[in-house]
């Protein structure tokens, strides 16, 4: 009980009002270059192939942060992103299902590094996605990242 107390006195409550920082899954809208800092006059690291999706960190004017599949952080121009969703496969191979069930008939199977794009969450632990080729289905939230 005291220890609530302190820290309500320290304005802990008050923190709790003020809505949390939700990290948020974009794609990359083209190919864009990728700075360490947020200013095209910055040291280009590398470039990113649009498609790939990013999880924004932070947000700063025209500039966002993000981070990529294998953790990478860097800045990239807001308008080079898109708000259609996409995911990566993170295992050697994903396995894509025509029902959000692991009995259902195997529509395809997609190796690692492929981009799928996201429909909608499926059940839990399942997303709904669809392959460049127009095949879509159901894979296992763990065998991709973007979600």
């Amino acid at each position: 009980m005291r220890r609530l107390a302190i820290l309500a006195a320290l304005g802990f409550g008050a923190a709790l009002s003020v809505p949390a920082w939700a990290l948020d899954y974009l794609s990359v809208a083209e190919p864009s270059a990728m700075y360490d800092a947020p200013s095209q006059k910055a040291h280009a690291l590398f470039a990113i192939a649009a498609g790939t999706p990013v999880e924004a960190v932070v947000t700063l004017d025209a500039w966002v942060k993000v981070r990529d599949a294998k953790g990478n952080l860097a800045w990239m121009e807001k308008r080079n992103l898109s708000q259609a969703r996409t995911v990566m496969v993170k295992v050697e191979r994903a396995e894509v299902h025509a029902q959000a069930d692991e009995k259902s008939p195997l529509v395809f199977e997609a190796a690692k590094d492929v981009v799928l794009e996201w429909l909608e969450p499926g059940p839990l632990g399942w997303a709904h996605v669809k392959h460049r080729d127009g095949q879509s289905g159901f894979v296992k939230a763990a065998q991709v990242w973007g979600m």
